[in-house]
């Protein structure tokens, strides 16, 4: 199988800015455009492939057909015919809202599939832009609920400047935030359960407050607090810096300006790579070849052996 390319989903939302456009060099007229699903299983909201013999296909159509060839043996009968991780780009033209999301015991408390766990890789964001990740001080579920009614809640949060190569993990359960100027890559597992605690009382284009989810929210919030949430690593030149492990993901970046051989042989699982700066071009183990540059997503299938990335260029690598 040969590295595959989808459509992106694009989503205007109502505080989407103007950048993916631009960062994906795309020939569009959407506007505000919040969000690119750049690879997605979601239900109803699947990529398509774009490339190859495979090209008309939904993910989830893929993954039926070519199962553990495409995921590998463990995350096949893990996940079944359901790929197992979201990707996107997010850019915020305004504060989206305060937000939380459930584990997956809570979630199949509360009738829902599964939780979700994700990150933030931040991008090249507008001077002053900010974020929340965390709680800066122990609240107790009733005084979370009073802050939240009288405004308060952004107080109990830790905020932080949005700099270009942060790092922000974001299990379950941790309260979070992106703020106006933001632009970022979003992991996540797949799955669009979200609940929203606080929208700064802002009403839609017809006249009304956006649902919020107080209750379920208060259920799934771990209300630990954590002196600092972002995630430390050193930046380093043409070899893989680890970033986030966790039982949903592992990611690491790369900042190559010379040749490199990634190594799979020993992996029994899909790569993703995520294009941020620069372009190149990708081979793997079988002569397949394509092209990596920023705002572009691969998926390499787990057949893949090796691959061999030359250019200028700087992405994620994450897998299951």
């Amino acid at each position: 199988m040969e590295p595959i390319k989808f459509e992106p989903l694009l989503k205007s939302t109502l505080w989407g800015g103007e950048k993916i456009i631009h960062f994906k060099h795309l020939q569009s007229e959407q506007q505000q455009v919040g969000e690119s699903w750049e690879i997605s299983g979601v239900k109803d909201n699947e990529t398509i492939v774009s490339n190859g013999p495979h090209k008309g296909k939904s993910l989830n159509e893929l993954v039926s057909k070519c199962g553990a060839q495409l995921v590998g043996k463990e995350n096949y009968q893990r996940f079944g015919n359901e790929f197992p991780l979201l990707i996107k780009f997010i850019d915020a033209h305004q504060d989206l809202s305060i937000q939380v999301h459930p584990n997956d015991e809570v979630a199949h408390r509360q009738g829902k599939d599964r939780g979700k766990t994700e990150m933030w890789y931040v991008m090249a964001s507008d001077k002053g832009a900010k974020l929340y990740s965390g709680l800066k001080k122990e609240i107790t579920p009733e005084q979370y609920k009073k802050m939240v009614e009288n405004d308060t809640i952004c107080e109990a949060l830790a905020q932080y400047e949005a700099r270009e190569g942060d790092v922000f993990f974001l299990p379950a359960g941790r309260i979070h935030s992106i703020g106006t100027g933001c632009f970022l890559t979003e992991i996540q597992q797949t799955s669009d359960v979200t609940y929203r605690i606080y929208d700064y009382k802002r009403k839609d284009k017809n006249g009304n407050y956006r649902e919020l989810h107080t209750k379920e929210a208060a259920e799934s919030i771990n209300y630990a607090v954590e002196k600092d949430y972002r995630t430390p690593y050193t930046p380093k030149k043409n070899e893989g810096v680890p970033l986030v492990e966790c039982p949903f993901f592992t990611t690491a970046v790369y900042d190559l300006d010379e040749p490199m051989t990634l190594d799979y042989s020993e992996l029994d699982s899909f790569i993703i790579l995520i294009g941020l700066k620069g372009e190149g071009s990708i081979t793997d183990s079988e002569g397949n070849t394509t092209t990596l540059k920023a705002g572009e997503t691969v998926l390499i299938p787990a057949t893949t052996q090796e691959v061999k990335v030359t250019g200028t260029i700087k992405f994620l690598e994450t897998y299951v």
